[in-house]
């Protein structure tokens, strides 16, 4: 499952390398022979963005690695670092556009760009769509932070695209303003995009939990299992798009070790069940013998959101 989720994703990305290696060719050579600085600029952006997709095509390779002896619990946090790179340079994207916007209000240049130039900004503002739908689509189907991300690069991309769009009409109806304001706005909302998928990948690195809700469920769902008499623990850390869960449940002390061995893999089914669990982790320990009194106030550890579900 692993190796076709990260083909998928490699498609995609090779897709929007192709498309952004010709759009950028024609938006230079337009924006250079119709005089259009804001259509050069964007050309930039877009080749650019060829090597930050080449970025995350490595990342998912690496990521896809099976695990070895210096990794062993496998690469998949390449896919975050991937993307933690690319809200980084999304914030990049968005200082210096709005750099160069107040340096255009500063200074507004008389060029008036001609006709073609917003055949060319209307392109790359369909293409980056394009880009932007069919790489968040793919994204959210093989849960991929890092494709996310890449989608979001997308559409800051055609934001910029209608922002340099703006400044061409703009330009040829006397409102040359305009394209250092919409630039200014698109700048903030690109900087915001980075800002949000940086805390998105910076908490997958630090190995951030499951959704409380989530975590409920799988209480939930445990809780039912017959012979599982509590839940003393359960925790759960993100690794690229699944989840290691360490559970510690409570059980008759007086059954056979295979018993215990088979309630232990029961519950590591509804985990794997439930939710995109690389590994489960399943610890037994033994619970009072006695039905009539309640597990919960055993000695061993639980967990304050066990604890709270308990008392519901």
């Amino acid at each position: 499952m692993n190796e076709k989720r990260y083909e998928e994703g490699q498609k995609v990305m090779w897709l929007t390398v192709f498309l952004n290696i010709i759009l950028g060719i024609i938006k230079i050579v337009i924006g250079i022979v119709y005089n259009s600085n804001a259509l050069v600029a964007d050309g930039i952006h877009t080749m650019s963005d060829v090597l930050s997709s080449i970025g995350l095509i490595i990342g998912f390779i690496i990521a896809k690695k099976p695990r070895d002896l210096d990794h062993q619990y496998g690469h998949e946090k390449a896919e975050s670092i991937s993307a933690l790179a690319l809200s980084l340079l999304l914030i990049a994207v968005g200082l210096n556009i709005c750099y160069s916007s107040i340096k255009q209000i500063i200074s507004i240049s008389d060029i008036v760009p001609g006709n073609l130039a917003i055949i060319a900004a209307l392109l790359s503002i369909a293409v980056k769509e394009f880009q932007y739908q069919i790489s968040i689509r793919v994204g959210k189907k093989i849960q991929s932070s890092a494709l996310i991300a890449d989608a979001w690069h997308h559409r800051s991309d055609a934001l910029s695209s209608i922002a340099a769009l703006i400044g061409i009409v703009g330009s040829k109806l006397g409102y040359s303003f305009l394209d250092p304001l919409a630039g200014i706005i698109v700048s903030l909302v690109v900087i915001k995009t980075g800002f949000d998928i940086f805390k998105n990948s910076y908490n997958e690195l630090m190995d951030t939990s499951l959704d409380t809700e989530i975590l409920s469920l799988l209480i939930d769902k445990i809780s039912t299992h017959k012979d599982v008499r509590t839940i003393n623990d359960l925790k759960a850390r993100k690794h690229g798009n699944q989840y290691f869960v360490d559970v510690i449940i409570a059980v008759d002390p007086d059954i056979s070790v295979a018993m215990g061995h088979k309630i232990a893999v029961d519950v590591e089914n509804i985990v794997y069940q439930n939710i995109n669990a690389k590994y489960v982790l399943v610890h037994v320990n033994p619970c009072c013998n006695n039905e009539n009194i309640d597990c919960s106030n055993c000695s061993h550890i639980i967990s304050d959101l066990v604890k709270e579900k308990l008392k519901k």
